[in-house]
């Protein structure tokens, strides 16, 4: 399924070499779930058997059937563009504003499916480097995890929107400094914590807010999938950052400040409006005057700021941090609760799916048995 007719820009090579660091870690030990460890071992492999029970098909649990409008694919709102209510926006007709709904959507799901490539490779790099044989096995069930996700998100923007877009540069940015550190944990604080984090919290907001049903399906139904993700990444970082001196959580204290801004800094959009022919500087102004842009940033911190509290990295720089960004109070949100909410968002759609499913198939049962009683 070839890609390059339909970018939006050129994405250049389609080749990202990252040279990578750090050791390949190998344990010979026998661990098997329901052997009897320690409490956090247990913990770990209990997640284990959970990433393997939840394994899915995007082809059948999905309902490709349903149709996409590819020029409002999320029901976006005008107000929630941030060109409305600017000269541009004026200017444009109804087809043109059609066009802007179907760039807009292109250009965020292209991130998720980026996002998405880059988890995969991470989730690799973690299996290959972390040292516990526990950890490798739940490891080895993300990537499976995640490259469904990208398999489902390709699929979306080819058939459905027609239209992708290249990697955002913050985000790969992000994902490069994630990928090149030697040290074992950066792909679970980059991945696991900032990126994933991010990504929930936007996978979130359109699945609470649109009224199409194929993305609603596929937002669900991967955010039940990341949960364990940031429950892993949770588990794994907030013990082994108990055992580090001050310096070394101060070091990653400056990686999760600078990679809150990059992401912070992606959410912006000014790719697509430069499409539109609006100059870059004037692009950048609208989306920092945008209300709803201003509140959907925000609101897009509310998985990753009480994940990095949660793991130990609190100090007052970066506290400072969240401060200048207005998202410190985030900190106190319950993620258990938020995660469980997740996994019983997706499960009740697949009972809502499924019982309808159920009384179309009986009244067509009903239906032939009727008419062969004739």
């Amino acid at each position: 399924m070839p890609s390059f007719d339909r970018y939006a820009t050129d994405p250049g090579d389609s080749h990202w070499q990252v040279p990578a660091t750090g050791a390949a870690r190998f344990s010979w030990e026998a661990v098997f779930p329901g052997q009897k460890e320690g409490s956090g071992r247990d913990r770990l492999l209990a997640l284990y058997q959970k990433g393997k029970d939840k394994q899915w098909d995007g082809q059948t649990r999905i309902d490709w059937e349903l149709e996409v409008d590819p020029y409002d694919p999320l029901g976006t709102p005008d107000e929630a563009m941030s060109l409305y209510g600017t000269k541009h926006w004026a200017k444009l007709s109804d087809k043109d504003r059609g066009e802007l709904r179907r760039h807009y959507a292109s250009w965020q799901f292209s991130q998720f499916l980026h996002g998405e490539q880059g988890a995969m490779v991470c989730a690799a790099r973690i299996v290959e480097s972390v040292p516990d044989l526990d950890a490798k096995f739940y490891s080895a069930t993300q990537v499976m995890d995640e490259a469904r996700h990208a398999e489902i998100y390709g699929r979306f923007l080819h058939e459905k929107i027609g239209l992708l877009y290249p990697i955002n540069d913050n985000l790969q940015s992000l994902l490069g400094d994630t990928l090149r550190d030697s040290r074992w944990d950066m792909p679970y604080l980059g991945m696991q914590v900032l990126i994933e984090g991010l990504a929930l919290a936007a996978f979130g907001m359109i699945r609470d807010t649109t009224d199409k049903p194929l993305p609603k399906q596929i937002l669900a139904y991967v955010m039940q999938d990341e949960a364990r993700h940031v429950a892993f990444g949770r588990m794994a970082l907030r013990d082994y950052y108990k055992q580090l001196t001050d310096a070394e959580l101060r070091e990653r204290e400056e990686f999760v400040i600078e990679g809150c801004y990059l992401m912070r800094d992606r959410l912006r959009g000014v790719e697509v409006l430069e499409n539109f022919g609006v100059p870059k500087a004037e692009a950048e102004e609208y989306s920092e005057r945008s209300e709803f842009l201003a509140l959907f940033r925000k609101l897009l911190f509310s998985r990753i700021v009480p994940c990095v509290k949660d793991i130990g990295l609190w100090g007052k720089r970066l506290q400072q941090a969240y401060v200048d960004m207005g998202v410190l109070e985030l900190g106190d949100a319950s993620l258990d609760l938020l995660m469980h909410q997740d996994e019983e968002i997706a499960e009740k759609l697949d009972a809502e799916r499924f019982a309808a499913e159920e009384r179309e198939r009986v009244a067509e049962v009903e239906a032939a048995i009727e008419a062969g009683g004739r």
